[in-house]
């Protein structure tokens, strides 16, 4: 560990010390297999445009009823980032947040969520399409070692459950107050049953309890982390996931604070997240 934070730090000053600013912009990309326009918001690094370096990539995914723009809105997502590449407390990324909005999107849209549905295949656009589109795009290190996928609320949700079904995209995947128990909640039933279905195909906890061999070892390829504050209504839920992934011998960091589903919270937990990426592309 040392060893790789000195390195943090080297590789974050050289970064810095070259840096103008950090790029934060919202763009569309045409998408045949939902037949529609579909928004992303990006952050490139400071030394982006002065530089022909590759970056690896996170990919953050927003909760139930954001949108692309949430963690720039609320999360604080730029001032965050360039904080803890500046503290040498994480390497330099691009960082991309989908949008996840259904049709219609007033309040979410019908079909909002990660996951394929009637007419709506999101899941096979966000890894046919958008991973492809952002490589061919902007200057990423194209592989499993240099990407990671994270999440909060729905999004957390999302983003254990993509690394658990496509092991080979991923090198971490991190969940922030996750929905990584079955969410049937009311609220979602009157939404969309869709949506609600769609969680419950996809539930992370399930999956594990329900894993082969050989799906137990290539999830040993990818570093979990899962954080859920002790006032979250999801908490139960994280803890669930938590003993499923340590019954199959899956090593998961978990971190448990005061706190509730919130801003502010997931805001507490952001640099501790970019922190356990870096690491892990480090080590890759």
């Amino acid at each position: 560990m040392k060893s790789i934070l000195i390195y943090l730090g080297l590789f974050s000053i050289s970064a810095f010390a070259s840096a103008q600013k950090s790029v934060v912009m919202t763009k569309t990309m045409k998408s045949e297999i939902l037949g529609t326009e579909k928004e992303y918001t990006i952050y490139l690094p400071h030394d982006y445009d002065n530089s022909d370096k590759k970056y690896p990539v996170l990919y953050l995914l927003h909760g139930a009823w954001g949108n692309s723009h949430s963690w720039v809105e609320k999360g604080n997502i730029e001032e965050i980032t360039n904080k803890s590449t500046g503290a040498s407390e994480a390497l330099a990324m691009i960082i991309v947040m989908p949008d996840a909005r259904g049709i219609d999107e007033d309040f979410g849209g019908k079909n909002m969520g990660y996951f394929n549905v009637p007419d709506w295949r999101y899941e096979d656009y966000f890894f046919e399409e958008l991973i492809p589109y952002i490589d061919e795009n902007y200057r990423t290190i194209a592989n499993k070692n240099n990407r990671a996928v994270a999440g909060l609320s729905m999004g957390g949700g999302g983003a254990i459950a993509y690394a658990q079904r496509h092991p080979s995209f991923f090198s971490s995947a991190v969940s922030l107050s996750g929905c990584v128990g079955y969410c049937s909640s009311e609220n979602a039933r009157k939404i969309d049953i869709d949506f609600d279905k769609s969680l419950g195909e996809t539930d992370p906890t399930l999956f594990v309890q329900n894993i082969t061999d050989e799906q137990t070892a290539e999830l040993k390829t990818i570093k979990w982390y899962v954080d859920c504050g002790d006032d979250d209504y999801l908490y139960d839920g994280n803890i669930a996931l938590y003993k499923a992934m340590r019954e199959k011998g899956i090593p998961l960091e978990y971190r448990m604070k005061d706190g509730g589903h919130t801003w502010s919270y997931w805001q507490d937990s952001l640099p501790a997240v970019l922190l356990f990426c870096s690491i892990n592309f480090l080590r890759n």
